[in-house]
């Protein structure tokens, strides 16, 4: 980058910070009783609140894509689904499992870990095959279960995490009854088996390897996520725009 072009971005940054410093950024409720507070800050009489674009994040395109939501807001940790992607064709699944493996933590890497499995499946259900969302909703129930049978054996990474008697949550087991007999319960066992061992830090998986699976089986409205009027498109505006006050 030339001089004078790093002082342009240089002078950008300041006059986006500049615009913040007049803005009121409100935190939501359970940030706050997760620290302990008793009350939230109000702002100051005058002030204006967070609404519109951040300029503390990436700019988005007017009419972003799902690999712009990749680019500009999904965590670095992203990576590990670009792994499990590659696992998966590897292992010779078809596109749209592909690209339920390139998808199925994504609520983990851009919005919430909390029944991840539910929230991401949510996300992206106006835009895929059913059996893509279905297989990722499942998945996360799914991987408390061993399925010797089929070769899955529960993950040594969650006896670290959550210790060797932990026994999951009674809707967890529940739901797993259901999947264990629904006609893709294999899709969903499929992402699970392509999902642990595709952590490795030393991997640098590039996004455009997917673009084509993309392109085949996730259906980019044309105005835009967050733009259009499906049933999950204010989930993508709060991607995009996660401090909006309201």
């Amino acid at each position: 980058m030339s001089t004078s072009a790093l002082e342009r971005a240089e002078a950008m940054e300041i006059a986006q910070l500049d615009a913040l410093a007049e803005r009121f950024v409100h935190k939501s409720w359970l940030f706050h009783l997760a620290d302990a507070k008793e009350s939230a800050p109000r702002p100051p009489a005058g002030s204006r609140v967070m609404m519109g674009e951040d300029p503390r994040l990436p700019p988005m395109p007017d009419a972003p894509t799902l690999m712009d939501f990749f680019k500009l807001r999904l965590s670095p940790s992203h990576q590990h689904l670009l792994q499990s992607a590659r696992l998966a064709r590897k292992n010779g699944l078809p596109g749209k499992m592909v690209l339920a493996c390139l998808l199925h933590d994504i609520a983990v890497t851009g919005f919430i870990r909390a029944d991840h499995g539910y929230w991401g499946a949510q996300l992206i259900e106006p835009y895929v095959d059913e059996e893509v969302s279905w297989a990722i909703r499942a998945h996360q129930v799914i991987k408390f279960f061993p399925d010797e049978e089929n070769g899955y054996e529960y993950p040594e990474s969650y006896r670290v995490m959550f210790g060797p008697d932990y026994r999951p949550a009674g809707y967890v087991a529940r739901d797993y009854e259901v999947a264990r007999k629904h006609r893709w319960y294999g899709s969903a066992l499929a992402i699970c088996m392509n999902d642990e061992y595709a952590f490795d830090p030393s991997v640098e998986v590039a996004l455009e390897e997917f673009e084509d699976v993309i392109v085949d089986h996730f259906r980019q409205p044309a105005e835009g996520l967050g733009n259009d009027s499906s049933s999950s498109a204010h989930m993508w505006r709060t991607l995009r725009r996660p401090c909006n006050a309201l």
